[in-house]
Protein backbone atom coordinates (compact mmCIF):
# COMPACT_ATOMS: atom_id res chain seq x y z
CA UNK A 1 0.00 0.00 0.00
CA UNK A 2 1.55 3.63 -0.75
CA UNK A 3 1.67 6.70 1.17
CA UNK A 4 -1.56 8.30 1.80
CA UNK A 5 -0.40 11.72 1.09
CA UNK A 6 1.98 10.94 -2.00
CA UNK A 7 0.28 8.81 -4.46
CA UNK A 8 0.46 9.31 -7.69
CA UNK A 9 -1.69 7.49 -10.19
CA UNK A 10 -1.27 8.07 -13.85
CA UNK A 11 -4.28 7.39 -15.97
CA UNK A 12 -3.59 7.06 -19.70
CA UNK A 13 -7.07 7.49 -21.32
CA UNK A 14 -8.20 8.88 -18.18
CA UNK A 15 -10.73 11.03 -19.72
CA UNK A 16 -12.91 8.56 -21.15
CA UNK A 17 -15.97 7.00 -19.87
CA UNK A 18 -14.75 4.96 -17.59
CA UNK A 19 -11.74 6.70 -17.05
CA UNK A 20 -13.75 9.99 -15.23
CA UNK A 21 -15.10 6.70 -12.79
CA UNK A 22 -11.47 5.91 -12.20
CA UNK A 23 -10.53 9.39 -11.16
CA UNK A 24 -13.14 10.27 -8.82
CA UNK A 25 -12.63 7.04 -7.52
CA UNK A 26 -9.09 8.25 -6.86
CA UNK A 27 -10.16 12.09 -5.76
CA UNK A 28 -11.91 10.28 -2.86
CA UNK A 29 -8.59 8.82 -1.71
CA UNK A 30 -6.37 11.62 -1.58
CA UNK A 31 -4.18 10.16 -4.63
CA UNK A 32 -3.07 12.80 -7.14
CA UNK A 33 -4.15 11.91 -10.40
CA UNK A 34 -1.94 12.40 -13.30
CA UNK A 35 -4.43 12.21 -16.87
CA UNK A 36 -2.38 11.26 -20.10
CA UNK A 37 -3.87 11.22 -23.25
CA UNK A 38 -3.37 12.17 -27.01
CA UNK A 39 -5.05 14.91 -26.67
CA UNK A 40 -4.66 16.29 -22.79
CA UNK A 41 -7.80 19.61 -23.41
CA UNK A 42 -10.37 16.43 -23.38
CA UNK A 43 -9.43 16.00 -20.26
CA UNK A 44 -10.06 19.20 -18.44
CA UNK A 45 -13.45 18.80 -16.86
CA UNK A 46 -12.30 16.57 -14.66
CA UNK A 47 -9.70 19.44 -12.57
CA UNK A 48 -12.68 20.68 -10.56
CA UNK A 49 -13.96 17.20 -9.13
CA UNK A 50 -10.40 17.04 -7.25
CA UNK A 51 -9.18 19.11 -4.87
CA UNK A 52 -6.70 22.05 -5.08
CA UNK A 53 -3.60 20.31 -7.29
CA UNK A 54 -4.73 17.09 -7.44
CA UNK A 55 -5.20 17.04 -11.12
CA UNK A 56 -2.39 16.80 -13.47
CA UNK A 57 -2.49 16.64 -17.33
CA UNK A 58 0.00 15.63 -19.87
CA UNK A 59 -0.74 15.15 -23.52
CA UNK A 60 1.18 11.58 -24.37
CA UNK A 61 -0.08 9.25 -27.79
CA UNK A 62 0.13 5.60 -25.76
CA UNK A 63 2.30 4.59 -29.53
CA UNK A 64 4.97 6.87 -28.43
CA UNK A 65 7.41 5.24 -26.30
CA UNK A 66 9.04 8.33 -25.20
CA UNK A 67 5.96 10.09 -24.31
CA UNK A 68 4.74 7.01 -22.70
CA UNK A 69 7.86 7.15 -20.47
CA UNK A 70 7.41 10.92 -19.60
CA UNK A 71 4.35 10.32 -18.64
CA UNK A 72 5.02 7.74 -16.03
CA UNK A 73 7.96 9.72 -14.38
CA UNK A 74 7.75 9.42 -10.71
CA UNK A 75 4.38 7.54 -10.43
CA UNK A 76 3.50 5.06 -8.04
CA UNK A 77 0.58 3.46 -10.04
CA UNK A 78 0.07 3.42 -13.35
CA UNK A 79 -3.91 2.44 -15.15
CA UNK A 80 -4.25 1.55 -18.95
CA UNK A 81 -7.45 2.43 -19.81
CA UNK A 82 -6.93 2.82 -23.35
CA UNK A 83 -9.54 1.52 -25.69
CA UNK A 84 -10.75 1.94 -29.34
CA UNK A 85 -13.97 0.13 -31.44
CA UNK A 86 -12.52 1.39 -34.18
CA UNK A 87 -9.46 2.72 -35.76
CA UNK A 88 -5.86 1.42 -34.94
CA UNK A 89 -6.46 -1.09 -32.86
CA UNK A 90 -2.93 -2.96 -33.19
CA UNK A 91 -1.19 0.01 -32.43
CA UNK A 92 -3.68 0.91 -29.11
CA UNK A 93 -4.77 -2.19 -27.66
CA UNK A 94 -1.14 -4.00 -28.13
CA UNK A 95 1.96 -1.72 -29.37
CA UNK A 96 0.79 0.94 -26.58
CA UNK A 97 -0.08 -1.44 -24.26
CA UNK A 98 3.57 -2.97 -23.80
CA UNK A 99 5.19 0.64 -24.19
CA UNK A 100 3.18 1.37 -21.08
CA UNK A 101 3.94 -2.29 -19.10
CA UNK A 102 7.87 -1.29 -20.20
CA UNK A 103 8.09 1.80 -18.94
CA UNK A 104 6.49 0.49 -16.04
CA UNK A 105 9.01 -1.92 -15.30
CA UNK A 106 11.94 0.23 -16.25
CA UNK A 107 10.85 2.90 -13.97
CA UNK A 108 10.22 1.08 -10.58
CA UNK A 109 6.73 1.68 -11.09
CA UNK A 110 4.79 0.03 -7.85
CA UNK A 111 1.55 -0.56 -9.32
CA UNK A 112 -0.31 -1.78 -13.04
CA UNK A 113 -3.47 -1.85 -13.98
CA UNK A 114 -4.27 -3.02 -16.93
CA UNK A 115 -8.30 -2.36 -18.40
CA UNK A 116 -9.24 -5.38 -21.02
CA UNK A 117 -12.47 -6.60 -21.50
CA UNK A 118 -14.23 -10.25 -21.05
CA UNK A 119 -13.66 -12.02 -24.37
CA UNK A 120 -10.56 -10.74 -24.98
CA UNK A 121 -8.69 -13.28 -26.91
CA UNK A 122 -5.48 -13.64 -28.79
CA UNK A 123 -7.67 -16.24 -31.14
CA UNK A 124 -10.88 -14.21 -31.36
CA UNK A 125 -12.16 -13.43 -34.87
CA UNK A 126 -12.64 -9.60 -34.04
CA UNK A 127 -9.86 -7.43 -34.47
CA UNK A 128 -10.97 -5.97 -31.01
CA UNK A 129 -11.03 -9.27 -29.30
CA UNK A 130 -8.03 -10.26 -30.58
CA UNK A 131 -5.51 -7.38 -29.83
CA UNK A 132 -7.43 -6.81 -26.40
CA UNK A 133 -6.24 -10.67 -26.08
CA UNK A 134 -2.91 -9.43 -27.13
CA UNK A 135 -2.44 -6.45 -24.57
CA UNK A 136 -2.89 -8.64 -21.82
CA UNK A 137 -0.58 -11.00 -23.03
CA UNK A 138 2.31 -8.59 -23.29
CA UNK A 139 1.12 -6.54 -20.47
CA UNK A 140 1.54 -9.56 -18.60
CA UNK A 141 5.28 -10.72 -19.69
CA UNK A 142 6.80 -7.57 -19.25
CA UNK A 143 4.71 -6.47 -15.92
CA UNK A 144 4.25 -10.65 -14.56
CA UNK A 145 2.77 -8.15 -11.53
CA UNK A 146 -0.08 -6.14 -13.09
CA UNK A 147 -3.70 -6.13 -12.79
CA UNK A 148 -6.13 -7.38 -15.22
CA UNK A 149 -9.27 -6.12 -15.23
CA UNK A 150 -12.16 -7.56 -18.05
CA UNK A 151 -15.60 -5.66 -17.54
CA UNK A 152 -18.38 -6.65 -19.52
CA UNK A 153 -20.70 -3.44 -20.96
CA UNK A 154 -20.04 -0.93 -18.97
CA UNK A 155 -22.76 1.45 -18.29
CA UNK A 156 -23.51 4.96 -16.76
CA UNK A 157 -24.96 8.80 -17.86
CA UNK A 158 -22.34 9.38 -20.07
CA UNK A 159 -22.09 5.38 -21.80
CA UNK A 160 -21.88 5.18 -25.60
CA UNK A 161 -24.05 1.46 -25.34
CA UNK A 162 -27.60 1.95 -23.38
CA UNK A 163 -27.80 6.23 -24.79
CA UNK A 164 -27.07 4.87 -28.18
CA UNK A 165 -30.21 2.79 -28.28
CA UNK A 166 -31.95 5.23 -25.88
CA UNK A 167 -31.51 8.12 -28.91
CA UNK A 168 -32.50 5.27 -31.17
CA UNK A 169 -35.50 4.37 -29.12
CA UNK A 170 -36.43 8.15 -29.43
CA UNK A 171 -36.13 8.61 -33.35
CA UNK A 172 -37.00 5.29 -34.75
CA UNK A 173 -40.69 3.66 -35.23
CA UNK A 174 -38.91 0.38 -35.74
CA UNK A 175 -35.52 -0.96 -33.81
CA UNK A 176 -34.02 -3.71 -35.45
CA UNK A 177 -32.77 -6.01 -32.99
CA UNK A 178 -29.06 -7.63 -33.78
CA UNK A 179 -28.18 -10.54 -32.16
CA UNK A 180 -30.71 -10.67 -29.90
CA UNK A 181 -30.05 -13.79 -27.85
CA UNK A 182 -26.22 -12.82 -27.16
CA UNK A 183 -26.05 -11.92 -23.25
CA UNK A 184 -24.39 -8.92 -21.20
CA UNK A 185 -24.03 -8.60 -17.67
CA UNK A 186 -23.93 -4.91 -17.55
CA UNK A 187 -21.56 -3.46 -14.92
CA UNK A 188 -21.88 0.37 -13.37
CA UNK A 189 -19.21 2.85 -14.41
CA UNK A 190 -18.79 3.58 -10.72
CA UNK A 191 -18.56 0.44 -9.28
CA UNK A 192 -15.33 -0.63 -11.78
CA UNK A 193 -14.06 2.46 -10.99
CA UNK A 194 -14.21 1.49 -7.17
CA UNK A 195 -12.17 -1.59 -8.48
CA UNK A 196 -9.48 -0.22 -10.71
CA UNK A 197 -8.78 2.21 -7.71
CA UNK A 198 -8.55 -0.84 -5.32
CA UNK A 199 -6.41 -2.79 -7.70
CA UNK A 200 -4.06 0.42 -8.72
CA UNK A 201 -3.44 1.35 -5.06
CA UNK A 202 -3.17 -2.48 -3.48
CA UNK A 203 -0.93 -4.25 -5.71
CA UNK A 204 0.02 -6.65 -2.57
CA UNK A 205 -3.59 -7.83 -2.72
CA UNK A 206 -4.59 -7.66 -6.35
CA UNK A 207 -0.96 -7.49 -8.62
CA UNK A 208 -0.91 -10.69 -11.15
CA UNK A 209 -4.24 -11.54 -10.85
CA UNK A 210 -7.09 -11.43 -13.77
CA UNK A 211 -10.60 -10.00 -12.58
CA UNK A 212 -13.98 -10.05 -14.78
CA UNK A 213 -16.07 -7.94 -13.71
CA UNK A 214 -20.07 -7.40 -14.34
CA UNK A 215 -23.43 -6.68 -12.55
CA UNK A 216 -25.97 -8.64 -10.75
CA UNK A 217 -27.53 -9.29 -14.14
CA UNK A 218 -27.12 -11.33 -16.99
CA UNK A 219 -29.27 -9.97 -19.96
CA UNK A 220 -29.57 -10.82 -23.42
CA UNK A 221 -29.37 -8.33 -26.15
CA UNK A 222 -33.10 -7.98 -26.67
CA UNK A 223 -33.85 -8.14 -23.27
CA UNK A 224 -31.87 -5.19 -22.56
CA UNK A 225 -33.13 -3.63 -25.75
CA UNK A 226 -36.53 -3.83 -23.64
CA UNK A 227 -35.45 -2.50 -20.69
CA UNK A 228 -34.29 0.73 -22.73
CA UNK A 229 -37.36 0.77 -24.22
CA UNK A 230 -39.83 0.44 -20.81
CA UNK A 231 -37.46 3.01 -19.00
CA UNK A 232 -38.23 5.82 -22.18
CA UNK A 233 -41.36 5.19 -22.46
CA UNK A 234 -41.50 4.93 -25.78
CA UNK A 235 -43.57 1.54 -27.58
CA UNK A 236 -41.72 1.09 -30.45
CA UNK A 237 -41.52 -2.02 -32.47
CA UNK A 238 -38.34 -4.37 -31.92
CA UNK A 239 -37.65 -6.43 -35.11
CA UNK A 240 -34.48 -9.14 -34.96
CA UNK A 241 -32.85 -9.20 -37.96
CA UNK A 242 -31.36 -12.87 -38.72
CA UNK A 243 -27.84 -12.98 -38.27
CA UNK A 244 -27.38 -13.71 -42.01
CA UNK A 245 -29.08 -10.76 -42.83
CA UNK A 246 -27.43 -8.92 -40.27
CA UNK A 247 -23.68 -10.28 -41.02
CA UNK A 248 -24.61 -9.01 -44.65
CA UNK A 249 -25.52 -5.38 -43.94
CA UNK A 250 -22.54 -5.04 -41.33
CA UNK A 251 -20.35 -6.14 -44.51
CA UNK A 252 -22.15 -4.40 -46.76
CA UNK A 253 -22.21 -0.85 -45.12
CA UNK A 254 -20.38 -1.19 -41.99
CA UNK A 255 -17.38 0.67 -43.46
CA UNK A 256 -19.78 3.94 -44.31
CA UNK A 257 -20.06 6.93 -41.37
CA UNK A 258 -23.18 6.18 -39.30
CA UNK A 259 -23.53 2.55 -40.47
CA UNK A 260 -26.17 0.43 -38.19
CA UNK A 261 -23.15 -1.90 -37.70
CA UNK A 262 -19.63 -2.50 -38.65
CA UNK A 263 -18.36 -6.12 -39.61
CA UNK A 264 -16.31 -5.63 -36.59
CA UNK A 265 -19.31 -5.06 -33.80
CA UNK A 266 -21.02 -7.72 -35.99
CA UNK A 267 -18.21 -10.16 -34.44
CA UNK A 268 -17.78 -9.38 -30.90
CA UNK A 269 -21.64 -9.71 -31.15
CA UNK A 270 -21.17 -13.41 -31.40
CA UNK A 271 -19.88 -13.87 -28.19
CA UNK A 272 -21.53 -13.73 -24.71
CA UNK A 273 -19.94 -11.43 -22.30
CA UNK A 274 -20.75 -12.48 -18.95
CA UNK A 275 -18.43 -13.01 -15.90
CA UNK A 276 -17.05 -16.42 -16.26
CA UNK A 277 -17.75 -19.09 -13.10
CA UNK A 278 -15.25 -19.03 -10.60
CA UNK A 279 -13.63 -15.96 -11.99
CA UNK A 280 -12.26 -13.40 -9.45
CA UNK A 281 -15.45 -10.53 -9.37
CA UNK A 282 -16.48 -7.75 -7.77
CA UNK A 283 -16.19 -8.94 -4.55
CA UNK A 284 -12.87 -9.75 -4.35
CA UNK A 285 -12.94 -5.67 -4.32
CA UNK A 286 -15.46 -5.39 -1.49
CA UNK A 287 -17.94 -4.19 -4.38
CA UNK A 288 -21.52 -5.16 -4.75
CA UNK A 289 -22.77 -4.49 -8.05
CA UNK A 290 -25.28 -2.26 -8.73
CA UNK A 291 -28.30 -2.81 -10.47
CA UNK A 292 -28.91 -0.92 -14.25
CA UNK A 293 -32.25 -0.06 -12.78
CA UNK A 294 -30.94 1.55 -9.50
CA UNK A 295 -29.22 4.19 -11.36
CA UNK A 296 -30.74 4.39 -15.00
CA UNK A 297 -33.47 6.62 -14.39
CA UNK A 298 -31.61 9.17 -13.32
CA UNK A 299 -30.64 9.73 -17.21
CA UNK A 300 -32.72 7.15 -19.23
CA UNK A 301 -35.70 9.61 -18.14
CA UNK A 302 -34.83 12.62 -19.95
CA UNK A 303 -35.06 10.49 -23.35
CA UNK A 304 -39.14 10.67 -22.80
CA UNK A 305 -40.81 12.21 -25.13
CA UNK A 306 -41.42 15.73 -22.77
CA UNK A 307 -38.16 14.78 -20.54
CA UNK A 308 -37.76 13.69 -17.12
CA UNK A 309 -41.36 14.75 -15.97
CA UNK A 310 -43.60 12.91 -18.42
CA UNK A 311 -45.63 9.97 -17.84
CA UNK A 312 -43.89 7.21 -20.17
CA UNK A 313 -46.09 7.06 -23.94
CA UNK A 314 -48.06 4.46 -24.89
CA UNK A 315 -46.33 3.99 -27.98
Amino acid sequence: MFSENFRVVTLFGGGGFVGRYVAQALYRTGARVRIAQFDARKAFFLKPLGALGQTQFVAADIRNPEQVRAAIKGSDAVVNLVGILRGDFEGLHVDGARNVAEACAEQGVGSLVHISAIGADPASESRYGRTKGEGERVTQGVFPSAAIIRPSIVFGREDNFINRFAGMMRMMPVLPVVSGRTRFQPVYAADVGKAVTQAALHPADHGGKTYELGGPQVMSMRELIEFIREATGHRRALVDVPDPIAKMIALGLGWMPGAPITHEQWLMLQRDSVVSPGALALDAFGVRPTPLAAVSEGWLTSYRNHGRFAAKQPY
